[in-house]
């Protein structure tokens, strides 16, 4: 069970469930809701936020904005390049390790579509250690979906041939030795 696995008692799962479902309520809010103090409840989210099962995260909602989001899938033989491609590309929202026909799952977005297409075709698809590509744009979400995005993508202009050419972010943190 996860709140076990996560160490939850009933109070800290009734007080992540309502800061999940109303972001804005406040302490004295929840306490109210779960019949707490409201100190109990500051203690109980510092504490859970400073274990690190608690984040409070910005970022653009996609449920409510058009831009485009794709993931795509892909099957290379480095897959810890494609990583650490993930933590520095502005496309890149996150990559993941996956099990299963492919090894890596990246969540791309952009205001243009052209734009990602490029991106994958140069990142993945003119990539050597990359054997397989499966790209698929997002055309609906279920729920609010809340995740940061990097504004410098729009001043990227990548291409099939050059990819963001020297502006590439992560052929920048490549040649630093960053990555």
């Amino acid at each position: 069970m996860i709140s076990e696995k996560l160490k939850l008692d009933d109070i800290d799962r009734k007080i992540i469930t309502l800061v999940q479902e109303e972001p804005n309520l406040t302490h004295t809010e929840i306490a109210e809701r779960i019949d707490r103090s409201q100190p109990t409840v500051g203690m109980r989210i510092k504490k859970l936020e400073k274990s690190g099962v608690l984040q409070f995260q910005p970022g653009i909602n996609f449920k409510k904005v058009e831009i485009f989001m794709a993931t795509v899938e892909v099957n290379t033989n480095d897959p810890e390049e494609i990583l650490s491609m993930a933590k520095v590309c502005p496309f890149m929202l996150n990559a993941f390790r996956v099990s299963g026909e492919y090894n890596i799952c990246v969540l791309l977005a952009s205001s243009e579509l052209r734009k990602l297409e490029n991106v994958v075709n140069y990142h993945f698809r003119g990539n050597p250690d990359v054997s397989k590509v499966s790209m698929n744009v997002v055309t609906e979400i279920a729920k609010d979906f809340i995740l940061p995005i990097d504004f410098d993508s729009e001043d990227h202009e990548p291409t099939i041939e050059e990819g963001c050419g020297e502006k590439c972010k992560y052929l920048i943190a490549k040649k630093e030795g960053k990555i």
